[in-house]
């Protein structure tokens, strides 16, 4: 007999408070629009652009998030390294070393199916961490028969995140990419039945640099000097993916972009 459809909505990187409103504004929308079973949210710089606090978190799942994942900046806020391990299903990447706060993967039971939710990052560009391949194999080890798999793999490196997708084809019903804030045009089921993406892109706003005040970017690189980034302003674009899945083989069927603005 035919598994039943499960849906997952993916969120990508909320920057900001502007990120947030969006979030609060069009989230509970799409989740009655589409229906999904599970919504997954990265929440890596929802504090002023960099990092998470738990009063972000509640205010992200108040307005639809059931999963929060993150990134290179998870513990950009100092407050959130004792807040992290006393917060259920908020991920920090699984290849931090051990002796970090907080876990890399959790399971969900949702739409009466348990699905394996794990983060990871990449260490191309970025801060060299353990291997997230070799993470990504632990954790699909110590939770055999688990048929529902998301992954959010998070990498500044397009060739390192289509290698995940790759090395998970057939083992995971999803891989996506994050970090860049810039959305890609290439989601699509790989042979194995695993949907991917490079990357699903941000929510933030349109008109600064990745979300970033433009005239502070720009500053940077035309005199060499560090300064303060800020959130710019302006109207937020909203960037997520719907991914449908059959609940018994654990193989997408579809993945499709979903994406909104809001002034």
């Amino acid at each position: 007999m035919p598994g039943a459809e499960f849906r997952i909505l993916f969120v990508a990187d909320v920057v900001g408070h502007p990120g947030r409103d969006a979030v609060k504004a069009l989230l509970p929308g799409l989740k009655k629009e589409l229906r999904p079973h599970l919504t997954i949210v990265n929440g890596e710089n929802a504090a002023g652009g960099f990092g998470l606090t738990a009063k972000i978190v509640a205010e992200l799942r108040a307005s639809g998030a059931d999963v929060v994942t993150s990134g290179n900046h998870v513990f950009a806020q100092k407050e959130f390294v004792g807040e992290l391990p006393n917060l259920e299903r908020v991920l920090r990447p699984a290849n931090y070393p051990s002796a970090a706060p907080g876990q890399g993967w959790c399971l969900v039971d949702a739409g009466g199916h348990q699905v394996l939710v794990m983060n990871l990052i990449g260490r191309i560009f970025l801060e060299a961490l353990d291997d997230p391949f070799r993470a990504a194999d632990a954790i699909l080890a110590a939770h055999p028969g688990t048929p529902i798999v998301f992954c959010d793999m998070h990498a500044e490196a397009t060739s390192e995140k289509t290698a995940m997708g790759w090395y998970l084809d057939g083992r995971a019903s999803a891989v996506v990419g994050t970090h860049t804030h810039v959305p890609t045009a290439d989601a699509r089921i790989l042979p194995g039945g695993t949907a991917y993406v490079t990357d699903v892109g941000m929510v933030g706003p349109r008109d600064g640099c990745i979300g970033m005040d433009k005239d502070v970017v720009l500053q940077r690189f035309l005199s060499g000097v560090p300064n303060r980034f800020v959130v710019a302003s302006g109207p937020v674009t909203f960037n997520s993916v719907l991914v449908t899945i059959n609940s018994s083989t654990g193989r997408a069927t579809s993945i499709q972009r979903v994406d909104r603005e809001h002034s």
